[in-house]
């Protein structure tokens, strides 16, 4: 289904462009609320070993994910368009699984959080993509939100790691696999 064109939109972008830019931006305003409402569960789930080291690591990554959400909300505003964040849109619009784990150690919690970090950045990174060549101001944007979104993963991601460099995530293929993993290593 094709976006409603918008009545107006920044200067040098079709209406149509325009409209193209923001449906974009919709799947990322998306996706950023979910990961800000995930974050913060696992920082209300996270038991264990170095809980206070993850349950204080997340919560600047909750605050800096719902900059993120605004930022974006704004510009589809600024494209023209309506930014939808409302809970029911969200969980219609979204191609992936709700977070699948409840209260759990933070090895598992961070197992599984370095596939939520995958799948977010690797669709981020297509977004900025595929707005490379329609709309500059949206690419710097998303661009932006990827030198963060890659730190806060690596955050995780060093948990994660042996000495020697290996990931014990590294093979899963699903939260579950990664926090099983995790937890075993």
């Amino acid at each position: 289904m094709a976006p409603d064109l918008p009545q107006y939109t920044v200067p040098s972008l079709t209406p149509k462009e325009g409209a193209q830019v923001a449906a974009i931006l919709q799947t990322r305003l998306d996706s950023l609320n979910d990961l800000a409402l995930t974050l913060k569960h696992i920082h209300w789930n996270v038991v264990g070993p170095h809980f206070i080291a993850v349950h204080e690591m997340l919560d600047p990554q909750v605050d800096a994910v719902r900059l993120m959400v605004d930022a974006i909300a704004e510009r589809i505003a600024t494209l023209g368009g309506a930014p939808i964040g409302t809970p029911g849109a969200l969980v219609k619009n979204r191609t992936w699984d709700d977070y699948s784990l409840g209260r759990a150690s933070t090895a598992e919690h961070l197992g599984a959080l370095d596939k939520v970090y995958v799948g977010v950045i690797t669709a981020h990174r297509q977004a900025a993509t595929d707005t490379e060549e329609l709309d500059d101001v949206t690419n710097d944007l998303l661009v932006g939100h990827l030198h963060e979104l890659e730190l806060f993963h690596w955050f995780v991601r060093a948990h994660l790691e042996s000495a020697g460099g290996a990931l014990s995530t590294a093979g899963s293929q699903t939260e579950k696999s990664a926090a099983r993993a995790a937890k075993a290593s």
